[in-house]
């Protein structure tokens, strides 16, 4: 009998190591492809590292549980995946989109959604419902479903707030970066209309570590391995970004 047991107990942690091992695959997999949708917009691929870290920080500020930060932290990186999906023509036109060109684009959400969603582990389930929700905004007049404040999944309303930031402080192709405070402005302005007016606060209230927080990601060129959990740990994580919580 003792035997038997120990032979379940060890058929049950290869299980679980084998499991362990395809999910850090499957991860691996969809970040590539992640970065592939960002360099098709002309990115470098920084910017959904900068996503993950920033996001993960905000929901530790917010008083969220260190599971979810850390899960958030994995899942937020594959916001945009769905732009693979994206027509260049469509993707990269230097002017505006026509208005049939614009509802090609907001599609991005949902074929974001669907390469996720094929799964039942929770980093996955979490980065499809990212996906499919970063683009909602607080006032109801964003996509693809209109929904409106706490309709809006908190994963959503953060990744909204952190990726509207980065975006603005980083060079574009068709503009350079903004200044912090000037982004800090503009994403003040959008409190209550694009995005959940608490976020922003948490955010604006500890800018200045934020700001350092994104520093620290591109000065010790933290890649894809450090967000998942076998990076850096959350303790060290939270000292990193000046103990947020």
């Amino acid at each position: 009998m003792e035997r038997l047991v120990a032979d379940f107990g060890r058929m049950y942690r290869e299980r679980n190591e084998a499991l362990e091992e395809v999910t850090r695959a499957h991860h691996d997999a969809l970040l590539r492809l992640s970065r592939a949708a960002e360099f098709r917009d002309d990115d470098t691929g920084v910017h959904i590292v900068r996503i993950g870290f920033l996001a993960s920080a905000l929901a530790l500020r917010l008083g969220e549980p260190e599971s979810w930060a850390l899960l958030l932290r994995q899942a937020a990186p594959m916001h945009d995946i769905g732009k693979i999906g994206v027509p260049d023509q469509v993707l990269k036109k230097p002017g505006p989109l026509t208005a049939e060109e614009r509802v090609v684009m907001n599609g991005h959400a949902r074929i974001g959604a669907e390469i996720l969603g094929r799964s039942r582990i929770p980093l996955f389930q979490l980065a499809a419902e990212v996906a499919l929700s970063h683009h909602e905004r607080w006032d109801g007049s964003g996509y693809p479903d209109g929904l409106r404040a706490e309709e809006i999944p908190l994963c959503g309303r953060i990744v909204a707030v952190v990726d509207f930031f980065d975006a603005l402080t980083m060079d574009r192709c068709y503009r350079p970066a903004l200044g912090v405070e000037e982004a800090a402005r503009m994403l003040h302005a959008q409190s209550g209309r694009a995005f959940d007016p608490r976020v922003v606060r948490a955010f604006l209230s500890d800018l200045p570590r934020f700001d350092a927080l994104r520093a620290q990601v591109d000065r010790e060129g933290w890649g894809f391995e450090a967000l998942s959990a076998q990076g850096p740990s959350l303790a060290e994580f939270k000292l990193v970004a000046g103990a947020l919580v």
